[in-house]
């Protein structure tokens, strides 16, 4: 598990991008917290910098949308799914798992 951050360090609403081999975005919306690969599958672009509504984040790019749940896309120009990843909350820290996908 990587530590991505203090719970208060990461308000409702806003994302943040974990630097590594794979960058992951994690998010905090109003169900809770997600992480996904951070690369778009359409075209490399940070989907952290995207604009996130709901459970649902828009690629800054292109306009291609993603289930932070399941990390399917929600409409074109994307086609392949980003890879989830289980987040932990623990003593008010978000951690990320970062070696193992989560399971929709």
């Amino acid at each position: 598990m990587i530590r991505a951050c203090a719970v208060t360090d990461l308000p409702e609403g806003e994302a943040l991008r974990l630097d590594g081999a794979a960058p992951i975005a994690v998010f905090h919306t109003e169900h809770g917290f997600f992480a996904i690969d951070d690369t778009c599958t359409h075209q490399d672009a940070s989907l952290a910098d995207g604009w996130l509504e709901g459970c649902f984040v828009e690629c800054p790019l292109h306009a291609a949308r993603f289930d932070l749940r399941t990390g399917a896309p929600t409409c074109l120009p994307a086609k392949a799914p980003v890879r989830t990843h289980r987040v932990v909350v623990t003593d008010g820290v978000v951690y990320v798992d970062a070696l193992v996908p989560s399971v929709p």
